[in-house]
């Protein structure tokens, strides 16, 4: 009886103990309602909330960018990026440049230390599949470089240019627009551009592509006894540059109605015509 009685107790106690603790501990706050930042600076969904972070290369090179200095604004991407930021509404110094990964880490899939890249990337159904996109801000035509005793000289068909060493970096469309537009089957394949036109300079091939403004740089000042033989169409496979996000970022329809905003109203063609296009007229291949 008395076992009982005691039993009894004690799970009175208890039942009161934790009523009283549940009475007394605070409820849990309400989520902070944070939409009224969403599509400014203070947006929470950046990388950083006050800052645009954008990833990049190093080193950078013209004329997508000019002195290896992101921050500058001169060169066709980093003046780009400054009049996109400014629509969006922010400061030139909230704009912090991400420069630590390469190029094949910046295309990976995966987490993205940035809000989005932009480093000359070619918007293809392959990378579609692992990173997002915006709308498409580029189309560059290819350009077919070579020293001025290649074989390509004076060539007027694709025919004539199948006849010839080629070589590209590996991963680039460059080399997908060699093996798949020109039917090239042999294309020789370095691990950077420096390493494709030492190649050429050595003789070891006769000629290359690139995107035209690329090319333009080369030819004048990186391999300056290298010379743009003729221009290509653009590849069909490659739907232009677009800025890549990390797959389901929330940001992108934020950006694109912002960059959208800098094509309508020209900035885009300007920056284009001053940064990207050639003095001189250059002969066409078309096919």
């Amino acid at each position: 009886m008395i076992r009982n009685v005691v039993t009894m107790v004690l799970a009175i106690s208890l039942v009161l103990s934790v009523s009283a603790f549940a009475a007394g501990r605070p409820e849990a706050a309400p989520a902070e309602d944070t939409s009224a930042l969403e599509r400014t600076p203070d947006d929470p969904r950046l990388f950083r909330p006050g800052q645009l972070t954008v990833g990049t290369g190093d080193p950078v090179f013209p004329p997508w960018m000019l002195n290896d200095d992101p921050a500058s604004g001169e060169g066709f991407e980093n003046a780009m990026i400054y009049e996109l930021a400014a629509e969006l509404g922010f400061e030139p110094d909230q704009v912090v440049w991400e420069r630590g990964l390469t190029f094949d880490q910046t295309i990976a899939p995966g987490p993205k230390p940035f809000d989005f890249a932009i480093r000359q990337i070619s918007v293809t159904e392959e990378r579609q599949l692992i990173v997002d996109f915006s709308v498409v801000y580029f189309q560059p035509d290819k350009a077919v470089i070579a020293l001025p005793t290649s074989p390509v000289i004076g060539a007027r068909s694709f025919a004539d240019l199948r006849g010839a060493r080629w070589g590209a970096t590996i991963g680039t469309t460059d080399l997908d627009y060699l093996e798949n537009i020109l039917g090239i089957t042999n294309v020789q394949v370095f691990d950077d551009q420096a390493g494709t036109f030492q190649a050429m300079q050595g003789g070891l091939i006769d000629a290359t592509v690139a995107a035209l403004p690329s090319a333009i740089f080369v030819t004048g000042v990186q391999v300056p006894d290298t010379e743009i033989v003729a221009l290509l169409p653009a590849d069909p496979n490659d739907r232009g540059h677009g800025l890549l996000f990390q797959q389901g970022n929330p940001l992108v329809d934020w950006i694109n109605e912002g960059l959208q905003a800098i094509i309508e109203r020209g900035v885009v063609d300007e920056l284009i015509e001053r940064y990207l296009l050639p003095e001189e007229e250059l002969p066409e291949i078309r096919g």
